[in-house]
């Protein structure tokens, strides 16, 4: 392991590869474990786990290395969110959220960095992608920014905050554009009243005229693109976002469904089999074909995402930009993760029976979140399967989306 000084804060920061922050995750396990129920009822991490997570610097994944970052490559990424979803699926929700926005600050322009990063390299960024907010008034050296953007995951616990908006100097040349906030320039709505994911505390963010700086407005298409190298050139990673944004998305999936085989087969040779003369569940054939099932489900799932987290990695390394065919891919293959880890918790809590929807199991916690998550917009109603349908065909699936 090597060492640098961060520029901006004069403290040494060991630059951590893939091993030691997988470990660094595994860690925690315990105690995120011990705290996702609380995290559930109360609707937002608890103050242990957002420290535990910060203390093992699993929020600068994706901080540049001259703030005390990592830079880490995608297939740690995905290794970490799915290590931390081992313990809470909620936790890692925001670690994988998190990282997406401090990649997307990343390639902000180097003033803009040294706002968010200079006195704190652990700095957190939540991100939200949706509809562009069309409230923007463009004004002497930046804009006015309003609008309400629901599902902000990550907003209770960032410092700042990138939305999504529709900015351009006359109404018929808006596109879209990402903006940084500080939170304290920003309302937090309590909306987040759902039935997975909970403890993400995915509220509504509300600006009214909040002032931001050009310096924190960036276009959007260079980063769906692969084009991040145009706004920083010395920018390690060249890929369409939607790649890097999915796999933060997919390990809290992976580490929950994990978690949930775990529980289930650790139980098997404790509960017995009702009207039956097993001794107990283990010996049922109906168990065993329930696990091997799901276990071969969940091998599918790590095995398709491991292999985006590796093709982004080698686009990376590569220093070349994906083909719409390629990326296209990756929007489908990310959806089968999804489909694969949730059709293995289905499997995984029949298995276990009915009190696996007992409020002190769980089970039934786990199942929620990977409900919720497996049905994100980035991977439902269809799209993701048209857009590689339509790549697969030699048409342009960005006719249908623009997030290819």
């Amino acid at each position: 392991m090597t060492t640098i000084v961060g520029t901006a804060t004069a403290t040494t920061t060991a630059v951590s590869g893939h091993d030691e922050l997988v470990g660094r995750a595994a860690a925690l396990h315990d105690e995120l474990w011990e705290d996702a129920p609380t995290a559930d009822r109360e609707r937002r991490l608890t103050e242990r786990s957002l420290k535990n997570v910060t203390d093992a610097g699993l929020f600068r994944l994706m901080t540049p290395r001259r703030f005390g970052g990592y830079e880490a490559d995608m297939r740690t990424y995905l290794d970490v969110t799915a290590e931390v979803g081992r313990g809470c699926c909620a936790t890692a929700w925001i670690v994988g959220v998190v990282n997406a926005g401090n990649f997307i600050v990343s390639l902000f322009p180097e003033q803009a960095q040294r706002e968010v990063w200079a006195d704190n390299a652990d700095a957190r960024t939540a991100l939200v992608l949706g509809v562009p907010s069309p409230g923007v008034k463009p004004v002497t050296g930046g804009a006015l920014i309003s609008g309400e953007w629901p599902y902000t995951s990550g907003c209770l616990h960032a410092e700042w905050i990138c939305l999504f908006i529709a900015a351009g100097a006359r109404p018929e040349d808006r596109m879209p554009h990402l903006a940084v906030l500080r939170r304290d320039e920003v309302e937090i709505r309590d909306t987040w009243f759902f039935a997975g994911l909970r403890g993400t505390g995915s509220n509504t963010v509300v600006a009214r005229d909040v002032f931001v700086p050009q310096r924190r407005i960036v276009p959007f298409p260079p980063f769906i693109n692969g084009q991040g190298h145009l706004l920083s050139p010395t920018h390690r990673y060249r890929d369409s976002l939607m790649g890097l944004f999915s796999i933060g998305l997919l390990g809290p999936m992976l580490g929950g469904v994990r978690a949930a085989f775990e529980y289930v087969q650790q139980n098997a040779a404790k509960r017995p089999v009702a009207a039956t003369t097993y001794a107990n569940s283990a010996q049922s054939p109906t168990l065993q074909l329930d696990l091997a099932d799901a276990a071969m489900r969940i091998d599918s799932a790590r095995l398709h995402a491991g292999r985006l987290a590796d093709t982004v990695d080698e686009f990376a390394d590569a220093g070349e930009n994906p083909d719409l065919l390629t990326r296209a891919r990756a929007r489908y293959e990310s959806t089968v993760v999804t489909q694969r880890c949730r059709e293995a918790m289905d499997l995984l809590l029949t298995a276990y029976g009915s009190s696996s929807l007992h409020e002190a199991n769980p089970l039934q916690r786990i199942w929620r979140d990977i409900n919720a998550a497996s049905r994100h917009a980035g991977f439902g109603m269809g799209v993701p399967q048209q857009i590689y349908g339509r790549a697969l065909v030699g048409m342009d699936p960005r006719e249908i989306s623009f997030l290819v």
